[in-house]
């Protein structure tokens, strides 16, 4: 399958393959648990699951790009262009670090019949709102089939992670780095504000194919207080919330899964637990093994230098509420970095306001670097 633009650098974006239908988001929804307080048990995963482990070496898709090249989006596949990192700096260093990659690109998606525009967003990591925006659409707009769409969905991987994963919560975003270059990067969905994914270090604990659902207590609690029928197990299948992957962290309970609702992704939906798209969580579960470490990260804004000189940053909403970006946060970083007299902070602001979360171009001309634009 041809990789579509914007997509991981070795999947497809096809929107058909698992489409479900709606009475099964809701299901969806109720995938994984996290309760209040750090690293508390997580009603997410079954902790009785063996560990299950897959050949360690895994032949990289994405082209191999020298620090010194840059990322050149094309209409077929994703690319990014990197930068070494340490294996994992202190995380009040990586709050200080520029980020190191960006991948995704603008391209153009023709529509398929079932399409819409929150699948569509869900499958590029774009938000509704901004994919609306960007073709001149309403946000309940119904698609034409043939109807082509422009897609803008740039984001700068941050810092902190040289082999494994990393998750940024405010992205929605799931990285996935070798030997300090970025190999792979999936949108995801994450815990709800008022069931939070967690952050800090892990491994990765277990790898399971189709496991059964067994439904923790306080989401049936959540089911009875709702009226619903009130499940303690869902077996492998079609309505098994976790799909077919289960990539289980050292994190009590905590895992990344597939979905039987990809229209989901790209949100903050939730109990906790770190949700892909079928297509994508069968693929990072073949390139990671037992062991592989990660980190799930908060980071809102981004700011990032690549290799030809130009600057970008990213901001995305304080979801929960615990970041907000400032221009004042994003200048200091941009002084650490000697990046100041070389962006617009008129474009900086303007992207702080918007926090539509894709990478914007914010460099002033290179006849201008010399001019301090504040």
């Amino acid at each position: 399958m041809t990789p579509a633009p914007g997509a991981p650098p070795t999947r497809g974006c096809s929107l058909r393959s698992t489409r479900r239908g709606g009475a099964r988001l809701a299901a969806s929804l109720l995938a994984c648990g996290w309760f209040a307080g750090a690293h508390a048990a997580s009603p997410c995963e079954d902790t009785a699951a063996a560990p299950a482990s897959i050949p360690a070496s895994v032949a990289a898709s994405a082209a191999a790009i020298p620090p010194s090249a840059t990322a050149t989006p094309t209409p077929t596949a994703a690319t990014a262009a990197t930068a070494a990192i340490p294996a994992r700096a202190p995380r009040d260093e990586q709050n200080e670090m520029l980020a190191v990659a960006m991948t995704g690109g603008r391209s153009s998606y023709t529509v398929v019949r079932g399409d819409h525009l929150t699948g569509i967003g869900a499958r590029f990591g774009i938000s509704v709102a901004l994919l609306a925006r960007d073709n001149g659409l309403d946000r309940s707009a119904v698609l034409r089939v043939g109807q082509s769409l422009t897609i803008e969905n740039r984001h700068l991987a941050p810092a902190g992670v040289d082999d494994g994963i990393l998750i940024n919560i405010p992205q929605r975003m799931l990285f996935d780095f070798e030997a300090g270059r970025l190999r792979a990067a999936y949108p995801v969905a994450l815990g709800k504000p008022t069931w939070p994914t967690p952050t800090g270090g892990f491994q990765i604990a277990s790898l399971v194919k189709d496991k059964p659902w067994l439904v923790p207590k306080s989401i049936q609690e959540e089911m009875r207080r709702e009226g619903k029928e009130v499940l303690t197990r869902v077996e492998p299948g079609p309505d098994n919330p976790l799909g077919r992957h289960w990539i289980g962290l050292s994190i009590p309970a905590l895992g990344i899964h597939g979905t039987i609702a990809p229209s989901s992704i790209y949100g903050l939906r939730s109990h906790g637990c770190i949700r892909l798209h079928p297509d994508d969580v069968a693929d990072l579960f073949e390139r990671v093994r037992v062991g592989t470490p990660g980190e799930i990260v908060y980071r809102p804004a981004l700011l990032a230098e690549l290799p030809d000189g130009r600057i970008f940053v990213e901001i995305n909403p304080d979801a929960y509420r615990r970041a907000p970006p400032t221009v004042d946060a994003l200048r200091r970083l941009a002084d650490r970095h000697g990046l100041s007299n070389r962006i617009d902070w008129g474009k900086v602001r303007a992207a702080v306001s918007d926090q539509d979360g894709v990478a914007r171009e914010i460099g002033v001309p290179t006849r201008g670097a010399d001019r301090d634009s504040r």
